[in-house]
């Protein structure tokens, strides 16, 4: 859901700002006056300005800062000057704007299923490592990341070749500033992290969480720090439970791309990706029959007699018992019999190759 925050010209020509969820409910109120205090005193009133915002915090911010701002300052805010304004106020205010459209724009862009987790990389600082995530998540039905203040910026060149064909992914990419606009249309998240963090929520494993995933109503996430350091404690914070793989205590190491393609494996073997498939299964032939397996033996048998192999001939009984359990226990099918008597059978004939 956005929020708004908005600007009014009163009759006595003075600005009011305020924010809220409904822009259209909160303009009508003002100017029909059902709003005791400013506006009520200085009608009639206009809208001149509006913006939305990915979350309440976001707009109430930007409301505050505005308020601060002078007559000529908010002037230019409506003028859309925004070279007039300052370099702090201006980051602010295109910055959160930027990050409630670009949540839209991943809302518009994200597939029907809502069981499919968005994968959150927390400022990634290789294109490579962004690229190789991407095709881990679509080895596995997911094609929905965001990316928090990527270092190097983004669309990245290097991105493209490591995902390899994954180009869906890297399309429809999402950026943010902050890990709260990135998840701020999230019901549940996830923090991946292998660290003690000094936070106390819940631990579960890829398998837990991809169970959970699934089944709760509403869009999760899971966040993924940087490659060098991982997520940080206020990244971790804003999770309701940290995801966590048992691993070696001595070496306790996953590159970007190892996390991501764990919990999307362990995501995909709940169900919820039915887009991926198993790899086709050859149907074996059946075990060849004891009459067959028997023919088999007793050719060898014959052959080896013919060289005195069962020598002596006290142990002769006990060698044909371990060549039989030899030659039943493979499971041979008829058509490895067939083979294999042909080679004995070539070897019997005893026939010089001719030169």
């Amino acid at each position: 859901m956005p929020y708004f925050t908005y600007m009014l010209r009163c009759g006595d020509g003075s600005y009011f700002v305020g924010h809220g969820e409904n822009l259209d409910a909160d303009v009508a109120a003002h100017q029909a006056g059902a709003v005791p205090g400013y506006t009520k005193a200085r009608q009639p009133v206009e809208l001149v300005w509006s913006e939305d915002f990915a979350t309440a915090d976001n707009a109430q911010a930007v409301d505050r800062q505005i308020k601060g701002w002078s007559r000529a300052k908010k002037e230019a805010l409506i003028r859309q000057d925004y070279g007039a304004l300052s370099e702090r106020a201006r980051k602010m205010l295109l910055g959160k704007a930027k990050a409630a459209r670009n949540l839209q724009s991943a809302r518009d862009a994200a597939p029907g299923d809502l069981r499919k987790p968005i994968v959150i990389l927390v400022r990634p600082q290789l294109g490579e490592n962004i690229g190789k995530a991407a095709r881990a998540m679509l080895n596995f039905g997911l094609t929905e990341m965001r990316l928090v203040a990527p270092r190097d910026g983004w669309p990245n060149p290097s991105a493209g070749p490591a995902a390899s064909g994954a180009d869906i992914v890297l399309e429809q990419a999402q950026v943010f500033e902050t890990v709260a606009d990135a998840v701020a249309d999230c019901n549940h998240v996830y923090a991946t992290t292998v660290r003690k963090r000094g936070v106390t929520k819940p631990v579960v494993t890829p398998a837990v969480a991809a169970s959970q995933i699934v089944s709760a109503p509403g869009r999760s996430a899971i966040l993924f720090g940087p490659e060098r350091s991982g997520l940080e404690t206020e990244d971790v914070a804003i999770a309701q439970a940290i995801l966590t793989v048992p691993i070696n205590p001595q070496f306790g190491s996953l590159n970007l791309a190892q996390a991501v393609i764990l919990v999307a494996y362990e995501w995909s073997k709940t169900g919820g990706g039915d887009a991926v498939s198993s790899p086709t299964e050859v149907e074996l032939d059946p075990p060849a029959p004891m009459e067959e397996l028997d023919g088999m033996f007793e050719q060898l048998c014959a052959m080896l007699e013919a060289k005195n192999y069962f020598f002596p001939e006290g142990r002769a009984s006990m060698t044909r018992r371990t060549l039989r359990n030899l030659l039943t226990k493979p499971q041979w099918n008829s058509n490895e019999v067939r083979t294999f008597r042909g080679v004995l059978s070539t070897l019997a004939k005893d026939k010089r190759k001719p030169v």
